[in-house]
C-alpha cells in the first residue's frame, strides 16, 4: 500500500490516518478504498456536512424544494449558491470525465463494507457561507454575488493548470479562489476554522483507529490543530448581524417620508409631485427588473405596485411579492426541478426554467426597487430644495 498522501498521527493511544485526497482525481478514490480495506478502522471521517452528504448520496432532490418556502425564508441567494456549486461541478465532470466528490462516495461505501462508523466531519456549509457573508461588507457581497452568477453562466474551459490547483482544494475553495484573493481574511472562515472543526470531529471519532478522508489543502492545518481542543459550538455560531444596515434601512424611508410631509405642509402641490415621483421611480424600475427576468404580467404589475411601499419598510421587499405571484401563476413542476442542474449551464436554460425564472424575478425586482429608491429619493430631495 502506497504511503503517498497519507499522514499518520498517534495521540492519546489513538491512531489517526489522514488521507490527503484530490477532489477531482480518480486515483484518490482508489487510494481511499485501498487504505480503508487494509487498515479496517473503527471510524471513517469524511469532509462533508449533513447537507452535502445527502446531496452526494441521494442526488440534489430539487423536486422536493418548496419554492414558496425558499422565498419566504429569504434563501434565494443560498439556492443560487448551491446551483453555482452544482454547475461548477458538472462543468468539470463534463470536461474531464471526473465526478467531484468520488473519493467521499468511496469513503462512505468502504466504511459500510468494513463496518466502520461513518462520521460527517465538516461544518454545515450554511454556517460557513454565513460566516463568509458576515466578513465581507456591502462591496464584498456585491462582488461575491457577481462571481457566483458569473460562474453559473460561464462557458470558460477549465485549464489543466487550474485543474492541478483544484486538486489541492475542495470545491468551495476552488470556486471562491479568485474572490479570496481580493479578501484575504476569508481564509479564516473558509480554511482555518474548518481545519479546527474537522480536527476536533476527527479527534472525537469513536474507536482506537480512525481514517479521515480530506482535501489535501486541509491536512497541514488539521495536523497542527488536532493537538488542541476546539469549541465546536463556538465554531458553529452564526456571526452577529451588523446594526448598520438596519439603521440605514430605516433611516432612508423615515427621511424620505419626513421630507415629503414637510413639503406637503409648505406646498401641497410640490408634496404631491414628490409622492408621484417616488411611486413612479420605485414602481417602474422594479417592474422593468421583473420584465428583464421575463416575469408574468401579473408579477410585473405586483412589482410596480409593491415597490413604492416595500421601499419604505426594510422588512419587506418587492421581489418577494413579485416572486410569490410568479411562483403561483407559473408553479414549477417536478420536471423543472429535475432539469435544473442541466438548465443552469446556459443563459437560455436559466431563463426558460420556471424555478430559476422565479429566482430571477425576485433578484431583478429587488434590484430595480433599490435603484428606484436611490433615484426616487434623489428626486424627492430635488423638489424639496427647489421649494425651499
Amino acid at each position: 500500500m502506497t504511503e503517498e498522501n497519507i499522514t499518520r498521527l498517534h495521540i492519546n493511544n489513538k491512531e489517526y490516518i489522514l488521507i490527503g485526497t484530490a477532489h477531482v482525481s480518480k486515483q484518490s478514490a482508489e487510494q481511499v478504498k485501498e487504505v480503508i480495506e487494509a487498515e479496517k478502522p473503527d471510524a471513517v471521517c469524511i469532509e462533508l456536512d449533513e447537507q452535502r452528504y445527502q446531496s452526494i448520496t441521494e442526488g440534489n432532490k430539487w423536486k422536493d424544494t418548496d419554492i414558496f418556502q425558499v422565498i419566504k425564508d429569504k434563501k434565494a441567494t443560498l439556492l443560487l449558491m448551491n446551483l453555482a456549486i452544482s454547475s461548477f461541478q458538472k462543468r468539470m465532470a463534463k470536461q474531464f470525465g471526473i465526478n467531484p466528490g468520488q473519493e467521499m462516495i468511496q469513503g462512505i461505501e468502504s466504511a459500510k463494507e468494513t463496518g466502520a462508523e461513518l462520521v460527517l466531519a465538516d461544518r454545515d456549509i450554511q454556517i460557513t457561507f454565513a460566516r463568509v457573508w458576515g466578513n465581507i461588507g456591502m462591496k464584498g457581497k456585491a462582488l461575491l454575488l457577481t462571481q457566483v452568477v458569473g460562474s453559473i453562466f460561464s462557458n470558460e474551459k477549465i485549464s489543466e493548470e487550474d485543474l492541478e490547483k483544484m486538486k489541492q482544494q475542495d470545491t468551495i475553495n476552488a470556486m471562491l479562489q479568485e474572490f479570496t484573493d481580493h479578501f484575504p481574511k476569508l481564509k479564516k472562515p473558509l480554511i482555518d476554522e474548518r481545519d479546527q472543526y474537522l480536527s476536533q470531529k476527527i479527534k472525537d471519532a469513536p474507536g482506537e483507529k480512525v481514517v479521515a478522508v480530506l482535501g489535501a489543502a486541509h491536512v497541514p492545518g488539521i495536523t497542527k490543530e488536532i493537538e488542541k481542543e476546539h469549541d465546536l459550538k463556538k465554531l458553529s455560531e452564526r456571526p452577529p448581524k451588523s446594526k448598520t444596515p438596519k439603521i440605514i434601512g430605516w433611516a432612508i424611508p423615515i427621511f424620505v417620508l419626513a421630507v415629503i410631509a414637510y413639503t406637503f405642509f409648505m406646498n401641497p402641490s410640490a408634496g404631491l409631485q414628490q409622492a408621484i415621483s417616488w411611486f413612479l421611480w420605485n414602481g417602474s424600475l422594479s417592474a422593468i427588473g421583473t420584465i428583464v427576468a421575463l416575469g408574468h404580467p401579473l408579477a410585473v404589475l405586483t412589482a410596480f405596485i409593491a415597490a413604492p411601499f416595500t421601499s419604505l419598510n426594510p422588512l419587506l421587499a418587492a421581489g418577494w411579492f413579485a416572486g410569490f405571484v410568479q411562483a403561483y401563476i407559473k408553479r414549477p413542476n417536478v420536471a423543472d426541478f429535475e432539469r435544473l442542474s442541466d438548465d443552469v449551464h446556459s443563459v437560455k436554460g436559466f431563463w426558460n426554467n420556471k424555478v430559476t425564472r422565479i429566482l430571477l424575478v425576485v433578484v431583478f425586482a429587488n434590484l430595480g426597487s433599490s435603484l428606484g429608491t436611490l433615484l426616487g429619493g434623489a428626486d424627492v430631495i430635488r423638489v424639496f430644495i427647489e421649494n425651499l
